[in-house]
């Protein structure tokens, strides 16, 4: 077995390194025939913002060609745009909002992770199906200053269509990290061949939501308070203005890639149809009038225009618990309905079929149970905090486990597991529709219990499992899970 944690080799001197793709698109309102990138164009008679604010700029993105993603992502500290000011920051390629990753099922991505900062760093490809051995998603690699670390991750031709992220996942310092800029996007293509064909050209907005805190000319990362006031972004900006046309229908890509807070998400006069989350297209589409995104959590979404307006695109007030926080209702960005009216379309109910473990042979049964000190600085699992060094969990591939997630205190906590997505069986003891059960990242009520399921599929290795809530898996809200192929003994055993 690998060693618990590995500290990357000198692969090059990182001075003058060049950020390589298949090829670099722009920003702005897109459109697609297909999934082609080279389609993505500002939408014909779409409407023009008349409120204050500017136009909301999608990031740029390093799109794969010929089934391989080749990049560089080097990580710096600068001064850079963030929201309304300038700022430093520690960021992905000089950017607050640095590119999105679109890539296919069976792509590889050749990723170079070059770290100019002080303190050690990695990247985590959050929820993608993919190995966690090295050089693939392996999280206990830390990339000292002036090192990079190739990765390498291998999609299966059955991966999952839709949002995910990557970020640091450093031992003890992912929330200061990612908290100071160290978030992307990540988009699987495929996610439009499961709408209708009049559906498939329509406009695609990347909405990452990202929140920073300021002290003096520069991003707070430390200490960092999860309940102090913070500015909310979208793609890094503040409160810019989405075009859409009456009746128009638009694909949006929610993405909380930030380290703590939650977003509960109305768009007054509209309703959200959701066709994923985290990444997993849902077999049946529902309506929600607000969703509730967790750190980390993401959900693909259509909206429609409404009459010719505008409305604020808000998070709602949000409260964790007694011992958690109490998030304001803030204005994110402005949508402006405007411009040539469109017929409005029939939105999709059944979208993709997948796996339902309701009836599956349960090899085992696991229970995590999250408590915290009362000073709130100390979190653990079963008892225990974080040792990369122990293995808490095992599972063997292809073999379906049944965990029970307890939360024992007063505020909510998400779980989140690597390398393979989950089936929600229910929550306080409420059954969970099968049709869009299928998550990477879940809260746990206060004082009360999840149950999941999971098929271990493909991949063997070392990973993690924790709290999203990054300050509380700094703290010590982490375990170990390995992977094992039947009849192998685990590292720890």
């Amino acid at each position: 077995m690998t060693p618990s944690r590995i500290r990357a080799t000198l692969t090059w001197p990182i001075a003058g390194l060049l950020l390589t793709t298949g090829w670099l698109a722009g920003c702005g309102d897109r459109t697609a025939t297909g999934d082609s990138p080279s389609a993505r164009r500002p939408a014909p008679h779409a409407g023009h913002p008349t409120a204050d604010g500017p136009r909301l700029q999608d990031p740029p993105e390093l799109v794969s060609r010929d089934g391989v993603l080749k990049a560089t992502v080097v990580v710096e500290r600068r001064k850079v745009r963030v929201g309304d000011r300038r700022l430093y920051a520690t960021v992905y390629n000089g950017a607050f909002m640095p590119p999105t990753l679109r890539v296919r099922p069976g792509d590889r991505i050749d990723l170079t992770l070059a770290n100019r900062t002080a303190d050690d760093t990695n990247v985590h490809t959050h929820g993608l199906h993919v190995s966690p051995r090295s050089p693939s998603d392996d999280v206990f690699v830390a990339i000292r200053y002036n090192q990079s670390y190739h990765y390498s991750y291998r999609l299966p031709f059955n991966h999952p269509t839709g949002t995910f992220w990557y970020h640091s996942h450093a031992d003890m310092t992912s929330a200061p990290q990612v908290a100071g800029g160290e978030s992307g996007v990540i988009v699987v293509e495929g996610l439009r061949q499961h709408l209708p064909p009049a559906l498939r050209g329509i406009t695609e907005h990347t909405i990452a939501l990202k929140d920073f805190q300021v002290a003096g000319d520069a991003v707070r990362t430390h200490p960092l308070s999860i309940g102090a006031p913070t500015n909310r972004t979208v793609n890094g900006q503040q409160n810019p203005v989405i075009g859409i046309r009456p009746g128009e229908t638009q694909l949006w890509r929610l993405a909380n890639i930030g380290a703590n807070i939650y977003y509960k998400l109305h768009l007054p006069g509209s309703r959200f149809r959701v066709i994923a989350q985290d990444g997993i297209p849902v077999r049946t589409a529902y309506d929600q009038d607000s969703l509730v995104i967790a750190a980390g959590a993401r959900f693909d979404v259509l909206v429609q225009g409404g009459r010719p307006g505008t409305a604020a695109l808000e998070t709602l007030a949000y409260d964790t618990g007694p011992a958690g926080n109490k998030f304001p209702r803030t204005d994110l960005a402005t949508v402006v309905t405007g411009g040539t009216p469109v017929r409005r379309a029939a939105l999709p109910t059944g979208i993709a079929p997948h796996e339902d473990l309701s009836h599956a042979t349960i090899t085992a049964r696991k229970t995590v149970v999250f408590t915290e000190n009362k000073a709130g600085t100390e979190f653990y699992i079963n008892g225990r905090k974080y040792d990369p060094h122990r293995v808490d969990f095992t599972g063997t591939l292809d073999t379906v486990d049944e965990w029970t997630v307890r939360n024992d205190t007063d505020e909510t906590h998400s779980f989140h597991i690597h390398t393979n997505g989950f089936q929600l069986m229910s929550v306080d003891g409420k059954p969970q529709d099968p049709a869009h059960a299928w998550y990477d990242t879940i809260d746990v009520p206060v004082r009360g219990k999840a149950v999941i399921r999971i098929r271990y599929s493909d991949f063997t290795g070392r990973t993690v499992l924790h709290c999203h809530i990054l300050n509380h898996e700094d703290m010590g809200m982490m375990a170990v899970l390995e992977l094992v192929a039947p009849g192998e003994d685990p590292s720890g055993k």
